[in-house]
């Protein structure tokens, strides 16, 4: 690495003045100043040796290469011509759309873009940014700003892929490289031309470079060669090298399918001659391989094929290349043992005898151990397992869960020395390992835990063991203790101690009101510290702020809760217990009524609070099992909810009584009865609630009565009476019919399984196939059977009164009719019982009675003439049928012709059909609009009846729409045509159009004015309302009349005071103009007259403004004059030794500074002399040529 120093002033005077403490090597006296020589004060460049340069010397200064540095922001300048712009409305240039877009541009991009404006109006664009930025702005500004040409270009369809590049990273970099919009067909796309958008540059360039890619792909060739399978081997290789090699020589690329794909055929691409080359070596290979290869079959188990084959396909690779020979093996999903070796007779042999010592390569040993010692055996983080397989990397181990047993497998030698170390590990935790299970009721778990585990873990260092605790999804209460024998039984009797010692705890809640709970706590904690320390046993919990909660809760042994209690009330804090005569009492309500008294949300026990106001009741927690209700409040109102709550309960538990009923789950279905008939029944006779099991309860047997007590015992009795006839069970016959039987046994039994589930489990036989009889067997209790007897009579009857009833519907219906996922005919079917047959559908009728289709949709038909597709069958009951027939025929679309002008077609259709989509999609109908070139004043609605009524007042509800809208369009089309003189037009325009936008937002209309180059540039155009246009047009008269008595004066203002009258970003100036109501303005950079200013308005604001201009000119003028003169008195010496007294040679003699010295300079030498800079010889002024007189020591000038 060089190092450069830099001289100043003020070092090298001090170097010379002696200042610093140099030591100085050579012949040189101690008290003169170094002076260096040229040649060590300016080395010499690289290629041109300085005088007096040795050989030997080391390379100069300027000798070590610079790595150039490639700057990551770049510059891109291109040009759009005028014919090409997209904008060309140049009044605003810089403000217009064009600035807009660019901007938009450099926000996406994080590109920086220059705009200006040819001579010939063109435009220069300059884009400044990282590569990427750069080309992507690049692209959107010639989409954006430029006129799009478009062109095709035409290739051959299989070269589209080539363009289209991997992952189409191919046809991004062509089209941000030329700026353009390649669109390529789709490949099932019968067409083969790409369409290129963009600039007539950028479509030359995209063209040049697609036809050269294609070009490219012309001298290619592929050729699929169809060889068998078992080949594929020897032309590949061992490790594929053969086919690497192959691939290298030819220059053709060769794919050979892998050997788990079931593909004979091996594709060569490539140059013609190359892939030409590569067949033909191919085809001698297996030419010469089938004729002197033949096969041997071996047998080996399927569990060593793995062994085989080896890790990816090595094993087989290696002995390819050992031995010639190529093994083929059953597939592993094959139940197949038999293993094929194909090869040349001699090498069988050797090939062979590979194949069998790779099978017997590998063992696999079962070692048995402990499920509960497997993570022991593990180790932490695999601590002793990794030791093992670091020793033996070849050895896989695996555990499984649940099972007393670890499986080894690897090289013999290697499992086997991995056996005995596991063995000896085994060996070793069993004598030092225990375990005990403990069952602990899961809801002190977390008591066990602690906070964050704060108890567990100290149990676990305290007795080096492991406590396993199960998740509370697991609802299981087993606890397992594993370690050290001893620690095992201490952590055992530490768990059982907490447990009894949690049982025994009970929790009491204190009720104070939450703005006293800092006074018990104390300053700093000081009193609720006091308690815990009198109380060490008792935990007290105070609820978060947040929560606005009263309870305080006291957790601990049942005494030391009691007197904890008692010491805080009365001892700590009383103050809040006692203030505004506190009374709290408890009160014994069962608990199994707390959820009635607290109601829905907690609204009857807020009502009985807020009757007796100030009062606060406190139920226990669910589960805790106390009865115990604490009222706290004022003492009078304390009595009056006690009362009012004892009376709701009482009342509660008259209404409560509950009676327990046991009875079968298969007689629960008949108890309810079909459609809950039965228990009903008894619900009304009793008005007793009777409550089921759910499917999930664990009591399947047990059924609830709940209400007043004299009707849950009527209730329970008629229950009783009727559980006791189920269980009675008898056996009775009936006779059916041979014809009917198949209806109950198909479907698996499907009705005899529901006659079962719905008659108390009834069992009901019918009589084998083929057995001649019509007897059909029933078992069960005495009223299930009759039921069920009568229900199979139902059934038969409703079987032999069955009729089947034909509707001729077209085919292209039946999918209308029957509904997304045959909603609509499941409905109809379970509405009407019925059962309903769609015919199998005809494709080739299909096409016949298709009516002609227009705009995508079907235009309805004349007649119709069934076929037999088009029958549905409906069978059930007569009068049922009928009503299932009503039903289908109302599903049948049915089309009307609405009457609409043909000129609203368009406006109905909508954008892209977006309208007439709409509404289809709304009214669930279709809609049919005719061609065009038809001019028919009708559109066809066709759907179902009702939808098709609410369609057609849609339809029409629209054309009013419409209707109204080209009323509007035709009164908003009046025009009128005023002529303004051009040079108001600008300022009718306004500052970004602000004039004109409020014009034409005030009254609604539309002003056009005349673009560049017409002839008539004096005219503008108002649209609208005709009332609108014509105020319109007032306003703009009026704002033209008073800018024509506007004058205009020039007043000379001295340049360099225009900045500060502007001010920053022309605030200033616009103040000053809206202040004086007049427009100024000032000279352009570079023009003739550049302190002329001129400012508009009315003559008195014109003389005010150009007053209060010119006293700016003169204040400003005095603060100008003076910055200048402090600046030529600011102005740096031109050298260092001179006038400034700083950083000078000799400061004591005051003399001019000597300048730089140097020895053995080249003006120095005999001949030569220091050049004269007042000479126009040494240094001319541009432009002037000088002959030179004589060479100089500096070389020769170059002008």
């Amino acid at each position: 690495m060089s190092s450069v120093a830099v001289l100043t002033p003020e070092s090298f005077a001090e170097h010379r003045s002696g200042l610093k403490d140099q030591e100085i090597t050579g012949c040189v006296p101690e008290d003169e100043a170094y002076i260096p020589t040229y040649l060590e004060a300016f080395p010499p460049l690289p290629e041109k040796g300085a005088p007096g340069e040795k050989a030997g010397e080391p390379a100069s200064v300027w000798g070590s290469k610079i790595r150039p540095i490639k700057a990551s922001v770049i510059t891109q300048v291109f040009h759009v011509p005028l014919e090409e712009r997209r904008y060309k409305d140049n009044s605003q240039f810089g403000e217009g759309e064009e600035a807009k877009v660019c901007l938009d541009i450099m926000q996406r991009t994080g590109a920086h873009i220059e705009l200006s404006l040819a001579k010939d109006q063109g435009l220069s664009i300059m884009v400044t940014g990282k590569l990427d930025s750069v080309m992507k702005a690049r692209k959107e500004i010639v989409a954006r700003l430029q006129t799009q040409a478009s062109a095709t270009v035409a290739i051959p369809k299989e070269h589209h892929r080539f363009v289209i590049g991997k992952n189409g990273e191919k046809l991004q970099e062509l089209e941000l490289k030329t700026a353009t919009k390649i669109a390529i067909p789709r490949p099932d796309d019968p067409s083969a031309n790409i369409r290129i958008t963009g600039t007539k540059e950028g479509i030359e360039k995209a063209r040049h470079e697609i036809l050269l890619i294609s070009a490219e792909q012309d001298k290619r060739a592929v050729e699929r060669l169809s060889l068998e399978k078992a080949f594929h081997p020897f032309i590949a290789g061992a490790y594929n090298r053969l086919v690497q090699e192959l691939s290298q020589e030819t220059g053709a690329r060769i794919s050979i399918p892998p050997p788990s794909l079931p593909k004979d055929e091996i594709v060569i691409t490539g140059e013609k001659e190359a892939v030409a080359l590569a067949l033909n070596r191919i085809r001698a290979i297996y030419e010469d391989k089938k004729r002197k290869t033949t096969t041997i079959s071996v047998e080996v188990k399927k569990s060593q094929h793995k062994y085989i084959i080896g890790p990816k396909g090595n094993t087989l690779q290696e002995i390819l290349e050992a031995t010639g020979v190529s093994v083929e093996m059953p597939p592993l999903d094959s139940s197949s043992e038999t293993i094929i070796l194909r090869g040349e007779p001699d090498k069988l042999g050797p090939a062979l005898t590979q194949v069998y010592a790779k099978a017997k390569s590998v063992m696999v040993v079962e070692v048995t151990a402990p499920a509960w010692l497997h993570r022991f055996i593990i180790g932490k983080k695999g601590q002793n397992i990794g030791r093992i397989t670091q020793q033996l990397p070849r050895v896989h181990i695996e555990f499984t869960d649940g099972e007393e047993r670890i499986s080894l497998e690897g090289p013999t030698e290697e499992v086997e020395q991995a056996q005995v170390q596991i063995q000896e590990i085994i060996k070793d935790l069993l004598v030092r390992m225990d375990y005990t299970e403990v069952i602990i009721d899961q809801r002190f778990h977390r008591h066990l835990i602690g906070k964050n585990g704060a108890n567990i873990n100290r149990i676990k260092e305290q007795y080096k063991v492991s406590v396993r605790i199960p998740q509370d999804s697991e609802r299981s209460g087993l606890v397992r203790i594993e370690g050290d024998p001893k620690g095992v039984q201490l952590a055992r009797r530490e768990l059982i101690e907490m447990v009894q010692r949690m049982e025994n705890e009970r929790t009491k809640d204190l009720i104070v009101e939450q703005k006293f709970h800092r006074t018990i706590i104390g300053q700093k904690g000081e009193k609720i510290k006091e308690v815990r320390d009198k109380f060490p046993e008792v935990i007290i919990n105070f609820p978060d702020p947040s929560q606005k909660s009263d309870i305080v809760q006291l957790r601990g042994p049942k005494n030391e809760v009691e007197k904890c209690a008692k010491f805080t009330i009365f001892s700590v804090c009383p103050f809040p217990f006692l203030q505004a005569n506190i009374k709290e009492t408890e009160v014994t309500i069962p608990a199994k009524l707390h959820n009635s008294l607290i109601g829905s949300k907690g609204c009857l026990v807020r009502s009985i609070m807020e009757d007796c106001g100030g009062v606060h009741i406190h139920f226990p927690s669910e589960g805790s099992g106390s009865d115990k209700v604490t009222i706290r409040g004022p003492a009078g109102e304390v009595e009056k909810a006690k009362k009012q709550l004892l009376q709701l309960a009482e009342e509660k538990q008259v209404n409560n009584f509950t009676a327990e009923l046991q009875a079968k789950p298969e007689y629960h279905k008949f108890l309810i009865g079909r459609g809950g008939a039965n228990i009903r029944r008894v619900r009304d006779r009793t008005g007793a609630r009777i409550i089921f099991p759910s499917p999930d309860d664990t009591e399947q047997e047990l059924i609830t009565i709940v209400g007043k007590e004299e009707a849950v015992r009527q209730a329970q009795k008629e229950l009783e009476s009727l559980v006791k006839n189920l269980d009675d069970v008898v056996e009775d016959s009936m006779v059916v019919d041979f014809r009917h039987h198949r209806h109950f046994v198909c479907r698996r039994g499907q009705v005899l399984r529901e006659l079962a589930e719905e008659y108390g489990g009834v069992t009901v036989s019918f009589p084998r196939t083929g057995a001649n009889s019509q007897r059909v067997t029933l078992k069960g209790a005495k009223d299930c059977v009759d039921a069920a007897k009568k229900r199979i009579q139902e059934i038969i009857e409703d079987l032999e009164s069955q009729v089947s009833v034909e509707v001729a519907i077209p085919q292209r219906y039946h999918r209308a009719i029957m509904g997304p996922k045959g909603c609509r005919i499941q409905y109809i079917t379970r509405e009407h019982e019925v059962q309903i047959k769609f015919p199998e559908r005809d494709d080739s009728a299909a096409g016949q009675d298709a009516p002609p289709q227009e705009n995508g949709d079907i235009s309805p038909e004349a007649e119709f003439a069934p076929r037999k597709c088009d029958i549905i069958t409906i069978c059930g009951r007569a009068e049922k049928c009928e009503l299932a027939k009503v039903a289908l025929l109302a599903l049948v679309p049915i089309t009307e012709d609405v009457e609409v002008s043909y000129e609203l077609h368009r406006y109905i259709i909508g954008q892209k059909g977006s309208g007439i989509r709409k509404m289809m999609e709304e009214y669930e109908v279709n809609i049919w609009v005719p061609q065009p070139e038809k001019q028919l004043d009708v559109i066809k609605v066709t759907g179902l009846v009702a939808n098709v009524e609410r369609a057609k007042q849609g339809l029409l509800e629209r054309v009013k729409e419409l209707q109204a809208e080209q009323e509007d369009r035709a009164l908003r089309s009046f025009k009128v045509t005023m002529s303004v003189d051009p040079k108001f037009h600008p300022k009718i325009i306004g500052r970004k159009g602000a004039v004109i936008s409020q014009i034409r937002k005030d009254y609604d209309v539309s002003i056009q004015f005349p673009d560049k180059g017409e002839e008539q540039q004096d005219l503008i155009v108002i649209s609208g309302y005709e009332r609108n246009v014509e105020e319109a047009r007032q306003a703009i008269q009026q704002l033209v009349s008073e800018w024509q008595e506007m004058v205009s004066q020039d007043v000379h203002l001295d340049p360099r005071t225009h900045a500060r009258i502007i001010g920053a970003r022309g605030k200033a100036i616009r103040k000053l103009m809206e202040e004086f109501k007049v427009d100024i303005r000032f000279p352009q950079p570079g023009a003739d007259e550049p302190d002329k200013v001129t400012v508009t308005g009315l003559p008195d604001t014109v003389d005010n403004a150009i007053d209060h201009l010119l006293n700016l000119e003169e204040e400003y003028l005095l603060s100008v004059t003076e910055t200048e003169t402090l600046a030529a008195y600011m102005k740096p010496p031109s050298r260092w030794g001179g006038g400034g007294g700083a950083g000078g040679m000799d400061d004591s003699s005051g003399g001019p500074a000597k300048g730089f010295v140097v020895r053995d300079a080249p003006w120095n030498a005999s001949g030569n002399k220091a050049p004269d800079m007042s000479s126009a010889e040494d240094f001319p002024t541009f432009g002037t040529g000088v002959a030179p007189k004589q060479a100089s020591a500096w070389g020769p000038k170059k002008f």
